[in-house]
């Protein structure tokens, strides 16, 4: 569809918000019960939902559990079967690394190890980004590379940092199987080639483990390290080409950011840490006559459900409604909200289950619909579409796609 967008698509002066509340979907606590989206208090979305169309989205396909890549890259309009990047890119691109021709960059999570190696916690309790500095200090300065390939290693958030392999001559492959287990109770895994161009690479990451774990093993929490994500440089077609917007990035955390550099976007400047929502929307109103799309992130209604609290999801969605008269006040032509995944907090992780999906605009057939919920999605006129469908909808809404054909 992209090839078809491109040729449709016009510039007009009307303006485009679509913001991703990160895992907004979720589950009951108890069976019978409210999901966190719909037992938070919000009267602003619900009014919001009284006068906008509803219903769910499916970002990679039926049963299929996405990534926060792949599913951003579906909101965006890019069908992720077809176009994939690492999380190591993503988030390498997000903090402003640049990537070389065969170099691999890899995505890790500092972990707490027990005895045995074996996996206490994949976070190391979130670790605050100055512990996370220290660290990542303690580590540059203990493998600056390994068998003359130099590495880097680079503070991301918390308890994620980048580590980045530069080629030096040979380009390095990124097919790789992951050290992170995704379980607790187990040992990490071991890093294995799927090609033989990426055998150096598996090497590389399982003596940086080694090396890793022997330079930390005196510290309480932050004593192991875990990779996921390998990826090289990759390529998209521009949104700007394709769609004819001038876009704009509001986020804080790096792989956001990564991502929607490497579509295009510009990414803006934002103040403080992933939670200063207040500072989001004032980057938003600053830049409104500059740009006429605006992919605007919320982060922690992810990160609460990961940590399986399902109070602080239910708050963090509540925070984000009392912010939500002032991006109205805006009077955006085209308002959507979305997830870019389910994070039940019953679960602690990613789910398969289809997000909820609002969009409201001048030009849309209103639902009757009492609520912004799972539920009420699930009556929408909208009904259950791909991900990849939200672009070509945005626009239409906002009159910037011609007719096709005769």
């Amino acid at each position: 569809m992209l090839d078809v967008i491109r040729e449709l698509a016009k510039e007009t002066p009307s303006k485009i918000v679509m913001v991703v509340l990160d895992g907004v979907g979720g589950l009951p606590r108890e069976q019978g019960g409210d999901t966190e989206l719909a037992t938070a208090r919000t009267p602003n979305l619900d009014a919001l939902a009284a006068r906008a169309q509803l219903g769910q989205v499916e970002l990679v396909g039926a049963g299929i559990t996405p990534g926060s890549g792949p599913g951003h890259l579906s909101l965006f309009g890019y069908d992720p079967l077809k176009f994939t990047v690492g999380r190591g890119a993503l988030s390498a691109v997000g903090i402003g690394v640049k990537l070389g021709a065969g170099d691999v960059a890899v995505r890790g999570n500092f972990a707490t190890l027990g005895a045995g190696r074996v996996v206490e916690d994949r976070r190391a309790g979130r670790p605050s980004d100055e512990e996370n500095v220290r660290v990542v200090a303690r580590l540059r300065a203990a493998i600056p590379d390994i068998d003359g390939t130099p590495v880097e290693v680079h503070t991301e958030s918390e308890h994620r940092f980048v580590v980045v392999f530069r080629a030096q001559g040979t380009p390095l492959g990124a097919n790789i199987s992951d050290v992170d287990p995704q379980a607790t109770g187990v040992t990490p895994l071991v890093a294995e080639a799927h090609d033989a161009a990426s055998e150096r690479t598996a090497h590389l990451v399982n003596t940086f483990v080694a090396r890793a774990e022997e330079a930390l093993k005196d510290e309480a929490a932050i004593n192991g390290v875990l990779f996921r994500g390998y990826s090289d440089v990759p390529h998209f077609p521009s949104f700007h080409d394709v769609y004819r917007l001038r876009a704009a990035c509001i986020a804080s955390y790096p792989m956001y950011k990564g991502l929607a550099s490497l579509v295009g976007m510009d990414v803006l400047d934002v103040p403080g840490h992933e939670d200063a929502l207040q500072e989001k929307v004032q980057v938003l109103r600053e830049n409104w006559d500059r740009y006429d799309f605006f992919f605007f992130h919320v982060k922690k209604t992810d990160s609460t459900g990961e940590d399986g609290n399902f109070d602080e999801k239910v708050h963090k969605v509540e925070l984000f409604d009392e912010l939500l008269p002032q991006i109205l006040d805006l009077n955006p032509d085209v308002l959507s909200i979305v997830g870019d995944h389910s994070t039940p907090s019953v679960l602690l992780t990613h789910s398969w289950h289809p997000v909820p999906v609002l969009i409201q605009s001048r030009w849309g057939r209103k639902d009757v619909a009492a609520r912004f919920t799972e539920e009420e999605a699930q009556k929408g006129s909208l009904g259950l579409r791909r991900g990849t469908d939200l672009m070509p909808l945005l626009m239409a809404n906002a009159l910037k796609l011609q007719k096709y054909g005769a």
